[in-house]
């Protein structure tokens, strides 16, 4: 396992709570089965709890590459993740697209996967590329924002 010279940013509480209060489309409740990502506390759900399916668009600078898609949250407030600078430990094992972006929001050519076996050496790796600034780990299947790591 490689020592993290990053940071991992979950969605922000504050951001977290305007999307909770989201309604019509871009929300909806969730009764967790288990197992689904949970971006505001970077862990898998456990099943029953109460989760909302909302829409998200990751901070980059204007650009042709701004997206959103979406992602659990907790219905309620958490106290968020446990841990900034170490991968999430219920995503280890689970391959990802590691898309990196430049200070202008433009996607690097240092973008790849990894196999989940060493998501921290992957992440690291990109990170260190010239011109990185920021990572999105990414859904393999399905292009879900994960979180966002900065070196």
């Amino acid at each position: 396992m490689t020592t993290s010279t990053y940071t991992i940013h979950a969605i922000p509480t504050e951001v977290v709570d305007e999307l909770r209060n989201l309604r019509g489309l871009g929300s909806a409740p969730w009764t967790a089965e288990g197992g689904e990502p949970i971006r505001c506390c970077l862990r898998d759900a456990r099943p029953g709890e109460q989760l909302r399916l909302v829409n998200y668009e990751p901070p980059l600078p204007p650009s042709p590459y701004r997206e959103v898609g979406a992602v659990f949250v907790h219905a309620e407030p958490c106290s968020g993740p446990e841990e900034s600078t170490a991968y999430p430990a219920d995503w280890r094992g689970r391959p990802q697209v590691l898309r990196a972006y430049d200070e202008r929001g433009w996607i690097h050519p240092a973008t790849r996967t990894h196999d989940g076996t060493d998501p921290e050496g992957a992440l690291a790796e990109v990170l260190a590329q010239p011109g990185v600034v920021q990572v999105q780990s990414r859904n393999v299947a399905y292009g879900c924002y994960m979180f966002t790591a900065t070196g």
